[in-house]
């Protein structure tokens, strides 16, 4: 009779345990796949709804929310001057143009923004530039409710044409 020694039950054993291990891992890989795969398609669905909805608003303001992810800072892209001060009105301080939580109607302070927008892309030119860039160029990237009315802004610009969107969170003026 072969006697087997401590080191070789050892490692017949440890090999064993580890093919365990290995059938059970991919069976939690293969549930942990199509479990992504729903979650994605109830996120692609959710994000569609979302959209439509925010389509549907007259307007977007500091309680809207964001319908995608959270753009990061575009680095070394070429950042145009600010708008604020040129699109504002003579009469009125730059700081409170265009600002949605200073009372004046919903009418104006959506036009202010919209041309506010439009002359930061006439200034920009053909470069691509992201919402959050836009809304900091302009002062309103203090809060998400800011930076989601300059994103909500920037979609209707894109549905009336004023604007194309080029990528993810990436826009460009249209040339007139």
């Amino acid at each position: 009779m072969v006697s087997v020694t401590p080191t070789a039950h050892n490692i017949e054993s440890t090999t064993e345990s580890l093919q365990e291990d290995l059938a059970r891992l991919e069976v939690q890989k293969q549930a942990l796949e199509r479990e992504l795969a729903a979650v994605t398609a109830h996120l692609g669905s959710v994000q569609r709804a979302l959209d439509a909805l925010q389509a549907l608003m007259p307007s977007a303001g500091p309680a809207a929310t964001p319908s995608g992810p959270v753009d990061a800072p575009s680095p070394a892209k070429p950042k145009p001057a600010r708008a604020t001060a040129s699109a504002a009105p003579a009469d009125e301080p730059p700081a409170k143009a265009g600002r949605s939580d200073d009372g004046d109607d919903a009418g104006k302070t959506y036009g202010k923004l919209t041309e506010q927008i439009l002359a930061y892309f006439a200034e920009a030119g053909d470069a691509e530039i992201r919402a959050r860039d836009v809304a900091s160029a302009l002062g309103r990237d203090t809060d998400s409710g800011s930076i989601n009315a300059v994103r909500s802004t920037l979609d209707r610009l894109v549905g009336a044409s004023r604007v194309q969107r080029v990528g993810r969170g990436l826009y460009r003026g249209v040339k007139r």
